[in-house]
């Protein structure tokens, strides 16, 4: 009923147990009445999905015929564990093409009969282009097992989705181990999902190689096991920074963890915000970025206003960084901390803050009453937006960056107007304060959109522009600045969030 998956020049002392065949050692009651499903979206242009199930499809008004549209599962994300009547019924998966989310809304991707079982899983996995998926379905064992509490063991599959490596190899090795010490327990194809093993409850690291080689292309951090769960980890295309080809998805029953390569580099860039002002008197409209305030060569050269810098790749961690007028010595912000995370794309937006000056702290700054502030003071700040890494597409992550600072409103509203709205009835929209940003998704359409201030109790449109939105647009960012150069004073420019060379 055992065998070993092993790496002969190591030893075995990290598993607990061997390939475990499917209904070895179970103890669920052979009287159950539920079956189980579970939605993983591995689909990195796939929009959220939607499973339906229907005991018939025929039958829409019998309160005794079972149906149920569940909630949408996210891109490299897992439903939890759906707990159903066992029978025959009908699985469908959707996506949203509309607002509405009702099943009779949805576009239809794939339905089949199933027949969930007592203590199954059925399990669909979304994969590849989600114009073409390829939909897979796994049948698995719940396992219950009173001796796994008793002997401290938790139960693990593999399940491969990097399209483009074809055959891999995972190791793994305890925690204060490297891959000298790893163990190999799996040897998978693609879309191969292997048979339950079971392994002592402790930290783990795993490692990637290629089908029969020593290279290891992808080593996670630690890992925790400290129940006797169950666990499938699924191998899939890295979609961030790094050029690893890999991360891990750890995918319970409740919740899904993903978990980059160690080591894995991050990347910026810059955008300057920072406007001409009489009290930069120096400052005439570019800048030089240093990430180490000690280095004499600057990252980022002449960066103008109202531009994005190149992307930069660097080693992951905390930076100090310092802005300097282009050229020159003249510091306009210096050991600034700005932290880089593994796999991270980041985009860094320099702006300018006016401040009232108090100059004895007593709350007044208009000493003299004139109805003008004593002293005004400007400061350079950073807002860090994280970049999304996937995007859908049919449909569209908006990120909404307000940079613009004025005394005679605190925020502004974004409306997003399809043709048979108008502003006040439209469904998308966002509020966003000075120095903040949001998202908004928004599904394939065109739309009119709107930058509104409240200004002495009116609504003031501050800018305006058309945007089209189709299956080859980008996930966006919205930024909003002052601009002198526009007749309302006021500009919006969309800008992809793709860092790509």
């Amino acid at each position: 009923m055992f065998s070993l998956l092993q790496k002969p020049s190591f030893s075995l002392s990290i598993i607990a147990s061997a390939l475990v065949l499917t209904g070895c050692g179970s103890s669920s009651s052979d009287d159950s009445d539920t079956g189980y499903i579970q939605v993983y979206n591995a689909s990195a242009n796939a929009p959220n999905i939607y499973l339906t199930v229907d005991e018939d499809l025929d039958e829409d008004d019998d309160e005794d015929i079972f149906e149920h549209t569940y909630s949408g599962v996210e891109y490299a994300q897992a439903s939890s564990l759906l707990e159903i009547e066992k029978g025959d019924y009908y699985a469908e998966l959707a996506y949203q093409i509309e607002d509405s989310t009702a099943r009779d809304d949805l576009e239809l991707l794939y339905q089949q009969p199933i027949e969930l079982e007592n203590d199954m899983v059925t399990m669909y996995v979304i994969a590849e282009d989600i114009s073409s998926p390829n939909v897979l379905t796994y049948q698995l064992e719940l396992i219950d097992d009173d001796e796994d509490d008793d002997d401290d063991l938790f139960n693990l599959r593999f399940l491969n989705l990097q399209q483009q490596y074809g055959d891999l190899d995972v190791y793994m090795s305890l925690d204060d181990e490297t891959f000298n010490e790893a163990e190999l327990v799996s040897s998978l194809g693609y879309t191969e999902l292997t048979e339950n093993q079971k392994f002592d409850q402790e930290d783990y690291k795993f490692y990637i190689t290629a089908s029969g080689m020593e290279e290891v292309l992808f080593e996670s951090e630690e890992i925790s096991f400290p129940y006797s769960s169950q666990y499938v980890i699924s191998v899939r295309e890295n979609q961030g920074a790094d050029g690893s080809p890999f991360v891990i998805d750890l995918i319970s029953k409740s919740n899904t963890i993903e978990y980059e390569p160690v080591g894995a580099k991050a990347t910026y860039r810059v955008f300057n915000a920072i406007q001409e002002n009489e009290l930069l008197a120096d400052y005439t409209g570019a800048l030089d970025l240093f990430m180490e305030t000690s280095s004499d060569t600057p990252d980022i050269s002449n960066l103008a206003i109202g531009e994005f810098s190149e992307r930069i790749t660097t080693e992951h961690g905390d930076y100090s960084f310092a802005v300097n007028v282009a050229g020159t010595d003249i510091q306009l912000l210096k050991n600034h901390l700005i932290t880089l995370s593994e796999n991270d794309e980041k985009t860094i937006f320099f702006y300018t803050n006016e401040e009232y000056v108090d100059l004895d702290e007593d709350g007044d700054v208009d000493e003299d009453g004139d109805g003008i502030p004593d002293e005004i003071e400007i400061k350079v700040n950073s807002l860090v937006v994280e970049n999304t890494a996937t995007d859908s597409i049919y449909q569209h992550q908006i990120n909404i960056v307000n940079l613009i600072d004025d005394e005679d409103f605190s925020a502004v509203t974004v409306y997003f107007v399809r043709s048979d709205e108008l502003i006040e009835n439209a469904d998308n929209k966002k509020t966003v304060a000075f120095k903040n940003n949001d998202t908004l998704s928004l599904l394939n359409n065109t739309y009119d959109v709107f930058v509104v201030a409240n200004v002495d109790s009116s609504d003031v449109i501050l800018s305006s522009e058309t945007l089209v939105l189709n299956e080859d647009s980008k996930a966006l960012f919205l930024v909003l600045e002052a601009d002198e150069n526009m007749a309302s004073g006021y500009n919006m420019q969309f800008v992809s969030q793709s860092v790509e060379e």
